[in-house]
């Protein structure tokens, strides 16, 4: 049996299953699988408002929990100015979505797998100098088609979307937004704010977040999902 890399403790879902926050990311899971019953949702793009609100936890825990409902899933991070999921799972950060955008490795190359059944991993990639453009250009278009034909579910983690322009045009690209909120910390006009770059965009509104209320002291963070 191979040791889970320490950083999974950010994995609750994979960690420690049976978990009340657990429950509630397979909620979400559920929640966004039925929110829409015309048009499928394949392509999720999770973002926030602004930053430390948890947003790469939340994609990450769940992209595991979409995993362990048998779904084959990818996550990436678009986040290619302030990166994380590589130290989520421990690995390499020297090939992905940059490197593969700018045709410096193949789609191969950058994929991962994570440790997790199911799941595999586009890390950001090296930081390159024009994360917008690269978020906007036919090679994305391209790539998010051909993993439509790869996998059941992608993931895409995105800067927040106060900050820069990235999550507004990956928005436009995805079949559905999560924005994650933290507790306490976002004002009601600054997430308003927020949600009407989405709304410019024409961007599908899945729900919201709401992380980092505690239910009681021995629960630690739990997490709610609001549709619509």
């Amino acid at each position: 049996m191979s040791q889970q890399p320490s950083k999974q403790r950010h994995l609750i879902t994979v960690t420690n299953p049976r978990s009340p926050v657990s429950e509630a990311f397979r909620t979400l899971r559920t929640n966004i699988d039925f929110s829409s019953i015309d048009e499928q949702i394949q392509i999720i793009m999770v973002t926030s408002t602004g930053p430390e609100e948890g947003k790469s936890t939340v994609t990450a825990n769940l992209a595991a929990a979409y995993a362990q409902a048998d779904k084959k899933v990818l996550l990436i991070d678009g986040d290619m100015r302030k990166p994380t999921a590589h130290k989520t799972f421990s690995l390499s950060n020297r090939h992905g979505l940059s490197s593969l955008l700018s045709q410096q490795s193949s789609l191969e190359e950058a994929t991962q797998a994570t440790g997790v059944s199911n799941l595999s991993i586009v890390t950001s990639g090296p930081i390159p100098p024009n994360p917008a453009e690269m978020m906007a250009s036919n090679r994305m278009n391209a790539l998010l088609q051909e993993l439509r034909q790869l996998y059941d579910v992608v993931l895409i983690d995105t800067p927040p979307l106060l900050a820069v322009t990235d999550a507004q045009i990956i928005a436009s690209k995805s079949d559905g937004v999560i924005m994650v909120v933290s507790y306490g910390k976002v004002k009601r006009d600054i997430a308003a704010k927020a949600k009407s770059g989405l709304d410019r965009v024409g961007a599908k509104m899945l729900g919201v977040v709401l992380n980092n209320v505690k239910r009681k002291a021995s629960e630690g963070y739990y997490y709610y999902y609001y549709g619509n």
